[in-house]
């Protein structure tokens, strides 16, 4: 008698191989039988007509708070996810120091950075750990495998308190840092992650701890993880196309460490094919000196809703960083001043890699708060501004200012051509990319793409048929699984721990992302639910069910060298 049998399902067992029809068995955590079973079980599932695959394997996400709120970590399973790998941009909320000014501006930090609202963070994190080990031990049992790194600025704001975000570390700070690293990976956690990223600045007006780090620093940070098993490094270089110093630097953290480096975030579409190219160039770079540097790239377009309250996105474009950070009350001054206005759109004008995201008549309004601004809801930009006679720009910043800046705008994902899923499915197949970058847990207002799997499903397989389901699969399980070197996981064979997904090849897909409210403190999140994804077994044990979440919470705290082995750099 098996504990759990699935029955008479297409079989996608993550190889890429041809489906087969057969029956998964299922005793303890692990699968012991693939083929026809004709034992019983304490528990089975009928399969017939569906597909049986491993479960995805999320390897960027911002996890690391919603763990004390939701051990679902929703809505990640419901799109067929069961391992996730959090702590990744170098923001992370362990270690702390004794000062509880430490914990209190990772908060404020997060929240700048991450979209993470204050007010859950401060309501729903308890904030009593001060190592990494301790903060690995501080949060009760997951409804799914979760592995979590550990964060450059966490390190620096403990080591050089206020001075992290005004200069670049001595070498005691840098040594001290090391030993507190150190100390992290010895506890389990699977790498060390950090950002040089622009847009990645805090709320009081300064870059994040990690972008005053010299190049010497993130080398030595990055060698720590060399003495030990099963751990990789994650890093943001820049925004926009590379310099020939990002590739270099890239590939001496991954020699350093031994380990291969995965950089944030590699967008594609049949426009920027050229650029696509030449980031993934970075990979050959690394290669050519022994080290392996991998490109995150997610599998859909974000449904960005921008706003001049946080800034987020918009403090990219050309010299407006300063005015992002300004405090509210200064930034609408600015902003309701014609002369700044004006410069500020003579600005976003120029040319660079951001400049879509100043196309202001083809922005959609999509949330308001004044009352006299709910006739735009819904409404383009450029309609608006039309019917009242002003330039775009001035027409967004006035309803802007009248909802105190919390106006929610930005281009609605619609048909998205067939030319751009073409582009990525050239992406995918390639060995210098992997699919990721949900950032699930961060950016809750902003965007959601923790339903990144059953989209690409939905887009690229049903709807295109650009790539087969098999290779799909392959796609969203093994090849992430491989790149962080995850044990027994990432397949269906006999022998493998049990991450299993039952879904409904002809309906699987994601919901309309909505706002729902449900964080601590009452604050609103974007969600979605999916379709199609029917059951979801974590180590052996139904975690969704009918599409719904079951009480179980069968996770397991992936720690470095126990569950995680360190993959080939060739």
């Amino acid at each position: 008698m098996l504990d759990v049998i699935i029955r008479g399902g297409e079989v996608v067992d993550g190889t890429g191989d041809p489906r087969r029809r057969a029956d998964v068995g299922i005793e303890g955590d692990r699968i012991v039988e693939v083929g026809p079973i004709d034992a019983g079980a304490a528990t089975e599932i009928d399969a017939a007509d569906r597909v049986v695959c491993p479960g995805f394997v999320d390897v960027h996400t911002h996890l690391d708070a919603q763990v004390f709120w939701d051990t679902t970590l929703s809505p990640s399973p419901l799109h067929g996810v069961t391992t996730v790998i959090g702590g990744n941009c170098g923001f992370t909320i362990a270690p702390l120091s004794d000062d509880p000014a430490d914990g209190d501006y990772l908060m404020r930090m997060l929240s700048r950075v991450e979209g993470m609202p204050l007010e859950s963070l401060q309501a729903g994190v308890p904030w009593t750990w001060k190592t990494t080990a301790e903060y690995l031990d501080s949060f009760d049992d997951l409804a799914v495998n979760a592995g979590f790194k550990v964060g450059h600025s966490a390190l620096r704001r403990v080591v050089m308190g206020d001075d992290a975000v005004r200069r670049e570390a001595t070498p005691d700070e840098i040594a001290a840092m090391q030993n507190l690293l150190r100390a992290g990976l010895e506890a389990g956690a699977i790498g060390f992650s950090s950002s040089w990223a622009r847009t990645h600045n805090d709320p009081m007006g300064n870059m994040v701890p990690s972008r005053y780090a010299s190049r010497d620093e993130l080398v030595e940070l990055a060698r720590v993880c060399r003495d030990f098993e099963g751990t990789a490094l994650e890093f943001i270089p820049c925004i926009g196309p590379f310099d020939d110093w990002a590739a270099e630097l890239m590939a001496d953290m991954s020699v350093a460490a031994q380990s291969p480096l995965n950089w944030n975030v590699l967008t594609v579409a049949a426009k920027l094919r050229d650029e696509v190219w030449e980031k993934l160039a970075a990979s050959d770079v690394a290669a050519s000196k022994g080290g392996r540097v991998v490109a995150l790239t997610v599998p859909m377009d974000l449904d960005l809703r921008l706003s001049f309250a946080g800034g987020f996105i918009l403090d990219a474009l050309p010299d407006w960083e300063q005015v992002m950070l300004l405090p509210k009350a200064e930034k609408m001054a600015v902003l309701a001043d014609p002369e700044q206005r004006r410069r500020l759109d003579e600005l976003a004008q120029q040319d660079g890699p951001l400049r879509p995201v100043a196309h202001w008549a083809k922005k959609v309004i999509f949330d308001v708060v004044a009352p006299e601004n709910a006739q735009y809801r819904g409404r383009t930009v450029g309609e608006i501004a039309e019917e009242e006679g002003k330039a775009p720009f001035d027409a967004l910043v006035d309803i802007a200012l009248t909802d105190e800046l919390a106006t929610s705008f930005g281009n609605p994902v619609r048909d998205v051509p067939r030319a751009d899923w073409e582009a990525r499915v050239e992406v995918w197949r390639d060995h210098r990319a992997v699919i990721g970058a949900s950032d699930a847990g961060a950016h809750l207002d902003v965007f959601l793409t923790a339903n990144y799997a059953t989209t690409m499903l939905q887009h690229a397989v049903r709807q295109h048929a650009l790539v087969p389901i098999e290779e799909a699969i392959h796609l969203l399980t093994d090849v992430p699984a491989q790149l962080y070197g995850l044990r027994d996981r990432g397949r269906l064979e006999p022998g493998m721990l049990a991450d299993v997904v039952v879904l409904d090849q002809d309906t699987v897909g994601s919901d309309e992302t909505r706002t729902r409210i449900d964080l601590p403190a009452g604050a609103p999140r974007l969600y979605a639910e999916a379709t199609g994804v029917e059951h979801v077994l974590c180590n052996g044990v139904p975690i969704v069910r009918d599409g719904q979440f079951t009480d179980a919470r069968p996770g397991t705290l992936l720690r470095s060298g126990r569950d995680t082995r360190s993959p080939a750099l060739a």
